[in-house]
């Protein structure tokens, strides 16, 4: 029974609006150290907590937590596209072991996922079907919203169930750190957007789909220009949040409101608690130790960027 951690921010904009040399380089170094001590634990099933940006999941049916027993990602921004190989008899005994400690999950047999599910299986493993992988999507971006505590105890009991397997398991955590960028928001949404939300959006035409990619990119030239057209990233904050995972006191974030979250750090910030989920999955197998911490504001992807990995002590 062994397990290995990693989590990573992730972005749309790698490739369509970059930083420089030198930053790409040190990120580089970054992806580049972790996808080595994944091949060399060389995990016979990964457990990947991420979040969805209106492309998968929609307001026709938005569950808080979902684990996927079959999934396929659709390739928004040029991020791999495919099946992911899910071991759907694992992913249904999960399931059950979640619903039956008493947190409500959902179940999804066709699980859409877009790049932020997809770029970290790219980035570590140069593929979405390597190895098999079960996905939990929480929702991160479509209020409301579930609290910190509520992300710490579905990643809690899926790590309790995840001890139980005799194999060796990689924890993802994908997304955040703080960072807004322009997502709809059903509450100040014209006519249109507001069908797209309400689940049309699940298969756009590639007029819009294009349109929707070009107006990130737009947003990500302006924010390197003026950091006040969008919300500012807040380095403060994500400095603080990656000492409080170091230390392993997951619980002190219970008390954060969700509002304050995003008044703080930014209303897509709330991606870090697959950040906080996967801990809390590694804590369930016993005290860790953190490592190879890094963090850089990179205004070109919009993102305070992190990454933060941990084994058992």
């Amino acid at each position: 029974m062994t397990v290995l951690l990693e989590c990573l921010s992730h972005t749309p904009l790698v490739g369509h609006v970059d930083p420089n040399q030198d930053v790409l380089d040190e990120v580089d170094v970054v992806v580049k150290a972790a996808r080595e001590r994944i091949a060399t634990f060389d995990p016979e099933l990964v457990i990947l907590f991420s979040p969805d940006h209106y492309n998968g999941f929609f307001y026709d049916v938005m569950p808080s937590f979902c684990i996927g027993m079959g999934a396929h990602a659709i390739g928004d921004f040029g991020t791999l596209a495919g099946n992911l190989n899910v071991p759907q008899l694992l992913a249904e005994d999960c399931a059950s072991f979640v619903l039956e400690s008493g947190v409500d999950a959902a179940v999804s047999y066709d699980m859409q996922l877009d790049h932020g599910a997809a770029q970290p299986l790219e980035f570590f493993f140069g593929a979405l079907n390597k190895c098999p992988v079960i996905p939990v999507f929480i929702n991160s971006v479509a209020v409301p919203l579930p609290s910190f505590q509520r992300a710490r105890l579905l990643g809690q009991v899926i790590g309790q169930w995840a001890r139980t397997l005799n194999q060796r398991v990689l924890i993802i955590g994908s997304g955040g750190l703080s960072h807004q960028p322009p997502v709809p928001e059903l509450a100040t949404a014209n006519a249109h957007m507001a069908d797209r939300l309400k689940g049309s959006g699940r298969v756009l035409p590639e007029d819009e789909r294009e349109a929707r990619t070009q107006r990130v990119i737009q947003a990500a030239r302006r924010f390197v220009e003026d950091q006040n057209s969008l919300h500012p990233l807040n380095p403060e904050w994500d400095q603080q949040f990656l000492d409080t995972l170091s230390r392993g006191e997951l619980a002190e974030l219970d008390s954060v409101s969700n509002a304050y979250l995003s008044a703080r750090a930014g209303k897509s910030t709330h991606e870090v608690k697959t950040w906080v989920a996967a801990f809390s999955a590694l804590q369930a197998f016993g005290p860790y130790e953190a490592s190879n911490r890094y963090y850089r504001e990179i205004p070109e992807w919009i993102a305070g960027f992190g990454a933060l990995s941990a084994r058992l002590r």
